[in-house]
Order: structure tokens, then sequence, then C-alpha cells
């Protein structure tokens, strides 16, 4: 079938709704139109998709995105067809959607940072395609409503993918080809919370046996890192975060320590168990705070590394002779500074082997018309990795 044809998906209009979203309903779950895929492009089914804080950072406004969006950017799926050229691929193959698309040719490509590809962000942030292109739109009635013949408006998509929804057009360099035997809500957290949280840990932080590191943030992200740090071979792990049950897990999978966020002695206590400080402190957040707590804990010679998106007019202080005097580093991390075509396939290998048990990170199955109740879940700290089911 090389036609358009009407999918269901949760199309995002404006920005800045505020909780609780059930009532906001920030998502309106309706019919699009999606185009057939073009050179280059693949149109995938989906099976899983993730709700992610940067999902929520665009619906609250944190991260303005064009719209109206279509929302949705960790998920699973299948092959459905295959644009001119793409022969890498086949029908009813297995897949894992990444939410950096990768041009190949220009400089971090080069150099092997397929996470800082130049036109990979510049599609994400015009929400198109990889190449500018895109193939969602409202069909418009004569008076501007949906749902009519006579016009159609463009639909934006969210960082290449646009996951919720029952099939995404999308480029080839947003997929990864995955084991066909893989369980489709495993392979979904592969895109995002896996990729971003066990390659901070691997790849930016460079974790090595014997090391104390701590975590802030137990979320799907926040989880996987400290399941990196736990397979790097990390002596002491402190988890850290507001949610009791979110720690007991931690503890569960491996964490040596827990303390609550909320606890006004957290840095001294950090300091006093780790005997002077972490030499990893992974910022999992997305908050200024969370940060200034990260690198007040990270010891001399040590790094902070972060991968959370605060609102981009927050902005972070510290003592430039502490950095110096110290040779402390701060690094931020992208998709966990991962090369997707690889790291992909060796998480699953891990998590096969029994070396990343991501499976323990899954948390409440939703249906699409579910979806704002997932988001005030996830806004109000409680949820782990919701998965809409298709």
């Amino acid at each position: 079938m090389n036609s358009t044809q009407t999918v269901r998906a949760a199309v995002l209009r404006a920005h800045g709704a505020t909780a609780p979203f059930t009532e906001s309903r920030p998502l309106d779950v309706m019919n699009v139109t999606l185009a057939p895929p073009g050179p280059g492009e693949v149109q995938v089914r989906i099976h899983v998709a993730g709700l992610c804080h940067s999902d929520l950072s665009t619906i609250n406004g944190d991260r303005l995105r064009p719209v109206p969006m279509v929302l949705g950017h960790e998920a699973a799926g299948t092959v459905e067809q295959l644009g001119e050229g793409v022969e890498d691929l086949r029908i009813g193959q297995s897949v894992v959607m990444v939410f950096m698309p990768s041009c190949g040719h220009c400089a971090p490509c080069i150099d092997g940072r397929p996470a800082l590809c130049e036109p990979g962000a510049q599609a994400n942030g015009e929400g198109s395609l990889l190449g500018g292109r895109r193939r969602l739109s409202l069909s418009l009635g004569r008076g501007g409503t949906a749902g009519g013949t006579a016009a159609a408006l463009p639909v934006h998509h969210h960082l290449g993918v646009s996951a919720f929804a029952e099939y995404a057009t999308v480029s080839r360099r947003s997929l990864v080809p995955i084991p066909d035997t893989l369980p489709m809500d495993i392979a979904a957290l592969f895109g995002c919370a896996v990729l971003t949280g066990v390659g901070a840990a691997v790849n930016t932080a460079r974790v090595a046996p014997g090391d104390r590191v701590a975590v802030l943030g137990l979320g799907g992200v926040g989880m996987s890192a400290l399941l990196g740090a736990i397979a790097c071979g990390a002596s002491q792990i402190v988890a850290i975060d507001l949610q009791e049950d979110k720690l007991a897990l931690a503890r569960e999978l491996g964490a040596t320590d827990t303390l609550n966020a909320n606890d006004p002695d957290l840095v001294e206590r950090v300091r006093e168990i780790t005997h002077g400080g972490v030499d990893h402190a992974l910022e999992m957040v997305g908050s200024v705070a969370a940060l200034d707590a990260a690198w007040r804990i990270t010891r001399r010679g040590g790094q902070t590394v972060s991968a959370g998106l605060p609102h981009p007019d927050r902005r972070f202080s510290l003592p430039a002779t502490q950095l110096v005097a110290e040779e402390r580093t701060l690094k931020g991390s992208y998709i966990g500074s991962c090369v997707p075509a690889r790291d992909v396939p060796r998480f699953i290998d891990m998590y096969l082997r029994g070396r990343l048990p991501v499976d323990r990170l899954m948390g409440e199955r939703l249906r699409l018309d579910e979806i704002n109740l997932g988001f005030d879940r996830l806004a109000a700290g409680s949820a782990l990795r919701q998965l809409i089911v298709f």
C-alpha cells in the first residue's frame, strides 16, 4: 500500500497546558492523515511507545516545538512500507525508533558523535523528518475545522518520530533493526530511556570498576543509568529521588545506598558515606537544583554528568576556582553519547545476558486514549516508564 491513510494519533495543538491533564487535555486523540514513505524513508507500525519527560516538557512549554504536532519519541514497531532506496530493511522487521536521526556526513557524525548531528538537530527543531519533509497532516473543512476535505494543515513530527500514533513515517536514519524475538514493550525502552541512561554511565561518564557513583532522579532514564553503572562495575552507587517506592526499587536493582532528595543534609550525607564525594554524579532530573546538588557531591578530580533538560532560560553557576583547583569536570550527555546503530544492539545483548534487567523499569500499560492520564502520573513523579500499547 503506497497511498495516504488515516491513523489515530495524539496531537498537541498548543503549549502551556497545566495539570491535571485529564481536565486540560493537551493531547487530542484524533484522526490524522499519514503519507507513505518517500526516498530514504520507512513507514512503521507502532506497537509500543513510552511516555518520557521530553514529551512532558513539550506539553508544558519548557521545550517549545512547532504545533500542531504528534508527540512521542520512544517506541518500537515493525516495518510496514519501504521508501525508494531503502534496501537494508525488510517488511515485517522489528525496529527501535531513535529520536535523533543522523545524516552520517556532517562534522559530528564524521567524528563518531551522531547524537550531535547538525541536520538532525535542525530537523528536530523544525518538526520535520531528516531532509525537511513532513508526512503528517490534518484535513480541514471550508470553515477551517478539522474533518473536512477542502484543505490540509501540515502536522509536525516530534523528534523525527511522532510515535503516539498507530503508524509513523520516518527517516531510515531514525531506525535501528532489532531481533524479531525481543518483546516490543521491552524493545521500546531502548529508544530513549536505555540509550540515554545506560549511555550516560557507559559512554559519557565511562564509569570504571570500583568507581563511586551517584544517580539523581530515578525515572526511566535514571534507573537505566543506575543499571549502567552496575554493569560497569561501580563499587558504590548512591540513588537519590523524592519517591520512596523508587528508592526501594533502586535498592532491589543494586544501589548500595539510597537517599531522599528532600533531605536538607543531602550533600553532607552523600559526602560522608562516600568518604569525600563520588567519582561520577549523574543528574537525570532536568532541574538546576538537582544539577547543583550533583556538582556539590562530586569529589575532587571527579566529574558531574547531566542528561536532564531544564527550561532553556535556567542558568547554572559554579565557582570557577573550584573547577580549576580541584580539576573537576562538568559534562553534558545527549542520548547517552551513543552511536545508536552500535549501542542499541549491544545494550540489547546485555539485557539478553542478564546484565541490564530493563524489564524491571516497565510501569503501567495504557491505551492511546488514556494518554493524558499517563502524563498526569508522569508530572506527579509517581510513574516509572508508562507504555502506550497499540
